[in-house]
């Protein structure tokens, strides 16, 4: 029996990107629709929250201090002193119905990040990667929900979701110059099995991501086999990161209202922060953009 524990009842409207920082002990977290950034320490204590201006669809901490975050208006800078939230580009102006949503630090330190049709219909949306000199290159295009970005262990596979297709793809990473090639598909949904959602990799090369609608947390072996499903007491479960002083616990977060009418909802649960405890596994340390 997994040891599933509420770390805090937060509700969030849609909970996203649960970020764990190794040098604070501490676990970032986003509302996205609120436009909220929130941090807690590792027993859900601690709670403090950030507004930022905008739909936030993720963050990553920088090397040296802030964090660059994913808005609905596109890349910025932020900083946890001021609470200063600086553009550095969006990458869609002539898009109004896309945002900028899930988004990790390659090997090398380069942030990748997706955007998505707010309306989950079309596929409009891009993947994009914000280099260290702020630089923004579009890697791919036809995109309808980007979500799940990691890499294996050894980083040189990308792993990435179109949730609304029911597919995480896996390309081949270059690290040197962060170029990705050889699409193929990783793992295919099947009907009523939920969409991949967020997701992160293990330290034996296992691939997590969240099964959004119908409540599991799924664990692939790098050749694609389903390994693992947990069960978990929201049916949006939304997104996955292992953390933790000895990176063995598995965080989720959820959300407390479906996006569209079209989506289930949920129980008095859903919006939490939660924690996995007993995995017997462990994850590999986040990484910082080097911007």
């Amino acid at each position: 029996m997994d040891d599933i524990r509420v770390l805090v009842d937060c509700e969030t409207i849609l909970g996203e990107g649960p970020l764990w920082d190794g040098k604070e002990q501490r676990l970032y977290w986003v509302d996205s629709t609120s436009g909220r950034i929130l941090r807690c320490a590792p027993d859900g204590s601690e709670v403090q929250q950030w507004t930022v201006p905008g739909r936030i669809g993720s963050m990553a901490l920088r090397e040296h201090e802030g964090a660059v975050l994913a808005l609905d208006s596109g890349f910025h800078l932020f900083d946890f002193e001021t609470g200063d939230c600086t553009l550095i580009i969006d990458p869609e102006p002539d898009l109004p119905t896309t945002r900028l949503n899930d988004g990790k630090v390659s090997p090398g330190g380069r942030f990748f990040a997706g955007s998505m049709d707010t309306e989950e219909a079309s596929p409009i949306g891009a993947l994009y990667r914000l280099d260290a000199d702020l630089s923004v290159h579009r890697l791919a295009g036809g995109i309808t929900v980007s979500n799940g970005p990691c890499w294996s262990v050894d980083g040189r596979i990308f792993y990435f979701s179109d949730s609304s297709t029911g597919t995480i793809f896996a390309y081949d990473y270059e690290r040197q110059t962060g170029s990705i090639s050889n699409r193929r598909v990783f793992v295919k949904f099947k009907e009523g099995e939920g969409y991949p959602d967020g997701a992160t990799v293990d330290s034996e090369g296992g691939v997590w991501t969240a099964a959004v609608y119908v409540g599991e947390i799924r664990r692939y072996l790098p050749d694609g086999t389903l390994d693992r499903r947990i069960k978990v007491p929201v049916l949006k479960v939304t997104s996955v990161m292992f953390g933790g002083p000895n990176l063995d616990v598995l965080f989720f977060t959820s959300m407390s209202k479906p996006p569209l009418p079209r989506f289930p909802e949920d129980g008095p649960l859903g919006g939490s922060l939660f924690a996995i405890f007993g995995l017997g596994l462990q994850g590999l340390p986040e990484r910082r953009f080097a911007g």
